[in-house]
């Protein structure tokens, strides 16, 4: 058994989206690989998914980063 019980990092008047109960919470309260944000406000929190899905998918259609349009197969250049 653990002496000390670590604490979540994040801090109060930090928002975030917690995956694992579906809802928006205050500093660190569930532990970070369960939480999306920060968010600056609870209401920015709360649109997280919304926020994800709508990235997800401007990424999956970038043509920078989608394979896909690449004949060579080989992924984005540098440069």
């Amino acid at each position: 058994m653990a002496l000390f019980k670590k604490r979540p990092e994040g801090k109060p008047g930090e928002w975030y989206y917690c995956l694992k109960h579906g809802t928006v919470e205050e500093g660190p309260e569930c532990r970070a690989a369960d939480r999306l944000g920060p968010y600056d406000t609870r209401e920015e929190a709360s649109h997280a998914m919304e926020t994800a899905r709508e990235r997800n998918e401007e990424w999956r259609t970038d043509p920078r980063w989608n394979d896909d349009a690449d004949a060579g197969g080989e992924g984005p250049k540098a440069g």
